[in-house]
Formats: C-alpha cells, sequence, structure tokens
C-alpha cells in the first residue's frame, strides 16, 4: 500500500485545523435519552471523514441488520458495552472495541446492557446528519407511510436485511 494522492499542494502549510470542544451540548437528543454529538461533519473534513459521538441513555436502541453502498463505517466503543453485528453474529462490544466496515458489509449495532457512548466514524463523510435528524423527528421512521421510509432509507444509503 502506498499513500494516497496529495490533498495538498502547497509549500508551507495552512492555518486550517479547527477544534470540536468534547464539553459542548449535542446536537441531536432523541426521545429516548440518546444525544448525538457531531464531532467532525462531512462538509467541515472536505468529504473525507464523518465522525460522531453517540451516548445511549440506556433504554435499548439502535439499528438492526442493514449496509451502505457509498461509504464505509467503523465504531469504536469509549465506554460500556454496545452489541454490534458483524455479519455473522451480534457481538458484544467493550470499552476499547473497534469493529470497521467496508462498503456493503452487513452491520447493525444497539444497547442491551444500558448506557453506553461510542464513536461513529464513516468514510467518505458523508451527510448523515440529516438521517440522524429524520429518525429523532416525532414519531421517526414508524411515523412514515411505506414509500416515504423507503425513499428515506434510499436517500440516506441504507438498505435493511435480514439476520
Amino acid at each position: 500500500m502506498s499513500y494516497p494522492p496529495r490533498l495538498y499542494t502547497g509549500s508551507s502549510g495552512e492555518r486550517s485545523a479547527w477544534v470540536t470542544p468534547g464539553d459542548r451540548e449535542p446536537d441531536l437528543v432523541y426521545p429516548n435519552g440518546n444525544r448525538v454529538h457531531y464531532v467532525a461533519r462531512g462538509e467541515a473534513t472536505g468529504g473525507l471523514f464523518g465522525l460522531y459521538r453517540w451516548e445511549f441513555a440506556g433504554p435499548p436502541s439502535g439499528p438492526g441488520a442493514h449496509f451502505h453502498r457509498t461509504m464505509s463505517e467503523s465504531f469504536y466503543v469509549l465506554d460500556g458495552t454496545v452489541t454490534i453485528y458483524d455479519g455473522n453474529a451480534w457481538v458484544k462490544a467493550r470499552s476499547g472495541d473497534f469493529l470497521h466496515v467496508p462498503p456493503g458489509g452487513l452491520h447493525g449495532f444497539r444497547n442491551e446492557d444500558g448506557p453506553a457512548t461510542m464513536l461513529l466514524h464513516f468514510a467518505p463523510g458523508a451527510p448523515r446528519e440529516p438521517y440522524f435528524e429524520g429518525l429523532a423527528r416525532p414519531g421517526g421512521v414508524a411515523a412514515m407511510t411505506d414509500d416515504e421510509r423507503d425513499a428515506f432509507m434510499a436517500q440516506h444509503d441504507n438498505v435493511w436485511v435480514e439476520e
């Protein structure tokens, strides 16, 4: 493997770094208490990646088996236990555990063991915020018609499968 093509061609560098404070309020709070922090939006990284801190409040929640055609997704558990579907089985991931899912890879996640926190990383940096926000609307996808739900999932590159 070699380095990818240059993304910066200048000779002296530039002052372009930015910081997202870890102690700021969440960008999104779900009705069940889950909190989402938009650590690095895809638009802020020039489309290279998106990074989100997901804080499960406690009640079991999370998506079942699905895949994405346009992006990879990675999970890094910071605290607690997150049950992650790796395409073969649901496994208990604990603090320090990491799972990478290439495009097309089957996966899912949920908290079954109380509060937990993890990082979600998408590459390239797709606009996941409208997807998360759509799920947080009153009633979420359950309030959508079948056609609305199908269009919403297709727009956000979520393809659901049977386990």
